[in-house]
């Protein structure tokens, strides 16, 4: 199964394809997409949603997994997060592809055991996991390879947990 990890931004998007068969994990491509500082919301928003739509295209995976919108204090980030998160969501359904969303906690819980584990423990249990030689950068990169890896484990467990789960009365 191809799993494409998505970490989202306005400024930069992180990526991580990843190969997931039986317990074997392998990273096929990673990197960030990236729109130009001082442009307008939309025009990046647009920017963004082609060069997804065309890594999409390219890639061809299974499913799309999604870091869910974490709101801390910062509300502008939180916004133009959620913006880009959109646009994320519209590609993923535009192409017609499985999409699965974590949440930070769930990510960082599955990838270091610590649910409360800083962006260095992430970046290092993913060299680690992955067999890479560094820890990918910027933590766009190593945050969307995390949540990539997550899907892969966590993406089979719900699965089969809702194959064998009781419809309710």
């Amino acid at each position: 199964m191809l799993i494409l990890g998505i970490d989202p931004g306005t400024a930069i998007t992180g990526y991580g394809l990843i190969r997931a068969e039986r317990n074997r994990l392998a990273p096929i491509d990673y990197g960030t997409l990236r729109t130009r500082a001082g442009e307008d919301t939309a025009v990046r928003l647009s920017v963004l949603y082609s060069q997804l739509s065309a890594l999409i295209k390219t890639t061809a995976p299974d499913v799309v997994a999604v870091e869910q919108l974490f709101f801390n204090t910062n509300v502008t980030t939180a916004l133009a997060v959620g913006q880009a998160r959109g646009v994320i969501l519209l590609a993923v359904a535009q192409a017609g592809i499985q999409l699965a969303e974590y949440t930070p906690l769930q990510v960082k819980q599955t990838i270091t055991g610590n649910g409360r584990a800083s962006k260095q423990q992430v970046g290092f249990m993913i060299k680690a996991l992955l067999n890479l030689e560094n820890v990918p950068r910027p933590d766009d990169v190593s945050d969307a390879l995390a949540i990539a890896v997550c899907h892969a484990h966590l993406g089979v467990t719900m699965a089969r947990i809702s194959q064998h789960a009781e419809p309710m009365a």
